[in-house]
């Protein structure tokens, strides 16, 4: 029997899908149906170059002591962007080495950005009291708004995930799951600290 063109294009498309999502270590996790109930990326390190950056991302958000902070707050300076939230072990693992280079770049043109993707306003603040964390976090439990607005090509896929963005506001790396230390990261602010504005 002759199948239906859209009928073997449907399943030639699925097909393509399964078989990409069979090599995707953060699907796999997913798959597997542990308990550590997140999913947890693999320290991958995305750069990209300049001319390869989509457009700046625009968001407005909520900080967990209930100020206004927006993507204009941070124009014209390298942001760090964390996304977290407390029940994440390698989220509480990598906390004092973002609070290390957050007072290092500080007064140097770069801003840190805690996004909690979890938590309500009390546990974020606990977190940040247990850890020392000084710069603010923004809670993105309720709408997901700061996911969705980083989306695109360089998402946010696993939980903890970092992203430096450049002055204009445009992703310019990515580290997916747990820092290895703040050597990478570092090393990422001061590439983008050192573009040209």
């Amino acid at each position: 029997m002759k199948r239906p063109l859209p009928t073997v294009a449907l399943l030639a498309a699925a097909a393509l899908f399964l078989a990409g999502c069979a090599n995707d270590p953060l699907a796999e996790q997913y798959r597997e149906g542990t308990e550590q109930n997140y999913i947890s990326g693999d320290g991958t390190v995305t750069e990209i170059a300049v001319d390869e950056r989509e457009s700046a991302v625009d968001f407005e958000a909520t900080t967990d002591t209930g100020e206004t902070v927006s993507s204009e707050d941070y124009r014209g300076e390298v942001l760090v962007l964390n996304f977290w939230y407390a029940g994440c072990p390698p989220c509480r693992a990598e906390a004092p080495d973002l609070q290390e280079l957050n007072e290092l770049f500080g007064s140097d043109g770069a801003s840190f950005l805690g996004v909690n993707t979890r938590d309500q306003a009390a546990n974020s603040l606990t977190f940040a009291e247990k850890y020392g964390i000084t710069y603010p976090s923004v809670l993105d439990a309720e709408d997901g708004n700061l996911l969705l607005a980083f989306s695109g090509t360089v998402a946010a896929n696993a939980v903890p995930t970092t992203l430096v963005i450049d002055r204009e506001g445009r992703v310019a790396a990515r580290i997916l799951g747990r820092l290895d230390g703040p050597s990478t990261l570092k090393t990422l602010i001061r590439d983008a600290l050192a573009e040209e504005g």
